[in-house]
């Protein structure tokens, strides 16, 4: 995801819009229309949370693999210097 988009999201304010709207569902006693136009909502912040959270799972993992080459590198400059 470019990180514009990623600028766009407010993953605290997106999580917390979520959990409102499940607990307006919880609450019972719901009006068709309006929770069917709720549901739609819900599934887009779920949605839009998701495709953030694969990005930062994504970059996590570049940054170990690049921290796990550096330090096979450096392993393998030691073992060079040893023998």
């Amino acid at each position: 995801m470019p990180a514009k988009i990623l600028s766009k999201i407010n993953f605290a304010k997106s999580y917390n819009d979520l959990q409102k709207l499940v607990e307006w569902f919880e609450k019972g006693d719901v009006d068709l229309e309006e929770g069917i136009k709720k549901f739609e909502e819900g599934m887009k912040l779920v949605n839009e949370l998701k495709k953030y959270l694969n990005t930062v799972e994504n970059k996590v993992k570049q940054i170990k693999m690049r921290f796990e080459k550096e330090d096979g590198a450096a392993d393998a400059e030691e073992e060079e210097n040893i023998i």
